[in-house]
């Protein structure tokens, strides 16, 4: 049986990256995510979100990388917005594009919303 590498999930964009990459990855990630933040209308802006602080040490003196990953990934998707139209959750950049393109309210037509 091969045993895959652990990784640890990102708390900002909930990807897996390895234990030795994630210190790299998340100062950038935090980085991309004030930038996108920044574009967005007033009302998607979000609150800069929050490494969680997860302190369950196991017997051998290690963090809980299973409660670590959970929490990190709970976070993760805390920033997903509901959509006004049909309650589908996404990122606030990604929202814009799906009520401008393809989400349209009940019974309206595709020759009438445009």
């Amino acid at each position: 049986m091969i045993r895959r590498p652990p990784t640890v999930v990102c708390y900002i964009c909930g990807r897996e990256y390895g234990t030795k990459s994630i210190a790299i990855h998340e100062p950038q990630c935090l980085k991309k995510w004030h930038n996108e933040n920044n574009l967005l209308p007033i009302e998607l802006r979000r609150s800069e979100p929050k490494k969680p602080e997860v302190r369950t040490i196991t017997a051998k003196g290690f963090y809980d990388l299973d409660a670590l990953n959970e929490a990190a990934w709970t976070n993760a998707l805390s920033q997903l917005v509901p959509c006004d139209i049909c309650g589908r959750t996404f990122l606030p950049d990604r929202l814009i594009v799906h009520q401008r393109s393809f989400c349209r309210p009940v019974g309206v037509s595709l020759t009438l919303w445009r």
